[in-house]
This record gives structure tokens, sequence and C-alpha cells, in this order.
């Protein structure tokens, strides 16, 4: 959602690439080229999605934002990082192994975890928003939209810390 919505921003349209396993859109912000990509692999092997394309455009792993929603973070919340561990995220841990590092700044939007007696949450993942949580959800949109253009315009440092914390 958040790649659809840079996407809209920047007039960027999507294809489908079978080659890197995904859907790209080429993109113009400020000046600079971007490429967005919709890894259509399973989830948690989006890393040869990522992998694949950083390797033919020759993007460092440091010039690669990967953004994800994350279950271990309560509903609302925005976090971006320069490097880390994937804390058991299997998308993440997928990018780090294509990417051979750690040290690729990730965007992690709290989807908080459904109820304890569910233990697949890949159903609760893939699952529409209710109508409580889409208001937030598009406050959350919004926020994380321009903390990826001030990443961009600015460097991470201040992305992280005006754009860091729970949307209310």
């Amino acid at each position: 959602m958040l790649a659809d919505r840079l996407a809209g921003r920047w007039n960027a349209q999507w294809r489908l690439e079978p080659k890197f396993f995904a859907e790209l859109a080429d993109a113009s912000y400020n000046g600079k080229r971007w490429i967005l990509c919709k890894p259509q692999t399973f989830m948690n092997q989006s890393g040869e999605a990522v992998g694949r394309l950083a390797t033919f455009y020759k993007i460092a792993p440091t010039n690669v934002l990967v953004l994800v929603d994350d279950a271990d973070l309560s509903f609302g919340t925005i976090r971006m990082r320069p490097e880390g561990s994937s804390g058991g995220h299997h998308g993440l841990m997928s990018v780090e192994n294509r990417l051979g590092s750690r040290s690729f700044p990730r965007l992690k939007l709290g989807i908080a975890r459904p109820a304890q007696s569910v233990r697949d949450i890949a159903g609760y993942v893939l699952a529409r928003f209710s109508s409580d949580e889409l208001p937030i959800w598009e406050k959350v949109l919004d926020r994380s939209t321009r903390q990826v253009e001030l990443w961009a315009d600015e460097g991470i440092s201040k992305a992280m810390s005006l754009f860091n914390g729970t949307v209310e």
C-alpha cells in the first residue's frame, strides 16, 4: 500500500518484470531516479526480487529501503532504522540473505499481532483492515510517505527523528 502511494505521488506506473519476480515502477523524485519494487514472490521469499534488482542495477544495500509490515509493533507504529536484524521477520531474513548484508534501511509499519490463539498469522497479515482500523491506516500511509520522502531528501537520521512513533 505504501509503495502504491509513493508510485501515485511520483507519477510512476507499475509493470510486471518476470526476470525480477516483481512489479516495478520507474519514478523520479526531486531530480533522482527511483525504482519502486513490489515482489511477486511469497512474502517469505521477497529477497529473491530485491536481490535480483539490486544486483542488476548495482544498488548498494544502504540504498535499498525495504518497506515491511510488522506484527511485533503495535498497530499504527512507524519505525525506520538504518540497519539491524530481521527480528524473526522472514521477509527481512530473505532480503538479508540475498543482499548479503543487514546494513540496509527498513521502514516497519506496525500491524500488531492477532489473538494469541492464532498461530499462523499469514491470513491475518493478508486480510483487509477493519473499518475501525482504516482511518488510522490512512494516517500511517500519509506519515510514512512523508518519511520516505524526507529520507530521500535529507537522510535517515532526520526521517527517523521526525516520523518514528505511533500514529494517533
